[in-house]
């Protein structure tokens, strides 16, 4: 099974793919390439066409314009049942009717494999996803993250040249996300196959991707590995979608440095940014210390609240000039500010700088 599906894994590239609707462009023209066997994310607010851009390439919404192709073949005309692509929904739409082993075997049914041939390769899948044994029972008895692994092992069974996964874990609770989000990824190096997903979620996108392309009204705003768009986003949009942060008005100076504008303090920060250019500094939580107030070069300020969050705390300070600053504390160390004290704030890192006209 391994060998087969890496073998069958197969790029899918986008080609001045657009789509209107009437008179509104829900996605301009654009140029997309997923890498034969990786993991890519199109990751966005509701309304930025990344739902439209999954279903044109499923087959399930015709393009307006461009041309979409699977490995070398181009699809961009081809019904879904001829694209060699597998889709997961939001809602599993399991088979209430047939049993799990039913459910997970159908598109081999439907390609007109024999009776044994599709009930042990869904039974070994079962086995796979960790749910042995259970094959005889309907999805009502099963939980939401078993469905989800259900739904997922009967897209996977067929050994699609690529697996389109629509918003997959929004309909389970927290905990459970975050504990499926592993075995997704698990499940994705294991068999190879090449994975496009759609999400709102940042966490999601951060922790299941090879690459994320972050969409912005229809168009790809950045595209990279996740670190990278964390670190070094391309824009204000990118810097507040791809993790938390605030964002500081700031000039650039000679030698790297920002001389922040409503605190007139310098530090150092990075980007493709020119001396005397405005921008804003990308002010990350987990990038910012405390300090008393009145400590030499730190923007002073006061506590304005404090959020625990399990081993951490959130510390909201209110600047000079009307500026935020966001920190991430750990709760087991020195003791926590008190709302309304004063203290300052210090950038422990490089703060990455955006143009300032991307707000």
């Amino acid at each position: 099974m391994l060998k087969r599906a890496e073998a069958n894994a197969k790029s899918i590239t986008l080609n001045g793919v657009s789509k209107s609707f009437g008179p509104i462009e829900a996605v301009r023209p654009l140029d997309l390439e997923v890498r034969r066997g990786e993991f890519l994310t199109l990751l966005g607010p509701s309304g930025c066409g990344k739902t439209t851009i999954l279903r044109m390439i499923a087959g399930l919404e015709a393009t307006s314009s461009g041309t979409i192709r699977l490995g070398e073949t181009d699809v961009t005309s081809l019904p879904p049942r001829q694209r060699d692509m597998s889709i997961m929904f939001q809602d599993y739409a399991l088979f209430p009717h047939m049993s799990i082993a039913e459910n997970v075997a159908y598109g081999l049914k439907m390609r007109g494999a024999a009776p044994a041939t599709r009930r042990g390769a869904a039974l070994d899948w079962l086995e796979r996803i960790g749910l042995g044994g259970l094959g005889a029972r309907r999805p009502d008895a099963l939980s939401g993250g078993q469905r989800q692994r259900v739904a997922l092992a009967r897209a996977l069974i067929t050994d699609p040249g690529a697996l389109l996964l629509d918003e997959p874990l929004s309909a389970l609770d927290a905990s459970l996300r975050t504990q499926l989000r592993g075995e997704l990824r698990r499940i994705h190096r294991e068999v190879g196959t090449t994975f496009l997903c759609v999400t709102h979620d940042q966490e999601e996108a951060m922790t299941l991707s090879d690459r994320v392309a972050v969409l912005r009204d229809g168009r790809v705003e950045q595209i990279g590995q996740p670190a990278d768009l964390y670190d070094a986003p391309a824009s204000a949009f990118v810097a507040r979608f791809f993790g938390r942060c605030r964002l500081w008005p700031a000039t650039v100076m000679q030698g790297g440095r920002c001389r922040v504008s409503a605190a007139g303090v310098t530090v150092t920060a990075n980007g493709p940014i020119a001396p005397g250019q405005g921008v804003l500094l990308v002010a990350r939580p987990e990038r910012l210390r405390l300090a008393p107030s009145g400590t030499e070069g730190a923007l002073n300020g006061t506590v304005d609240e404090v959020v625990i969050r399990g081993p951490v705390a959130d510390v909201t300070v209110t600047l000079a000039g009307g500026l935020e600053a966001l920190l991430e504390l750990p709760r087991h160390g020195e003791a926590l500010p008190a709302p309304g004290s004063a203290v300052a704030v210090i950038p422990t890192h490089t703060l990455a700088a955006v143009p300032a006209e991307e707000s």
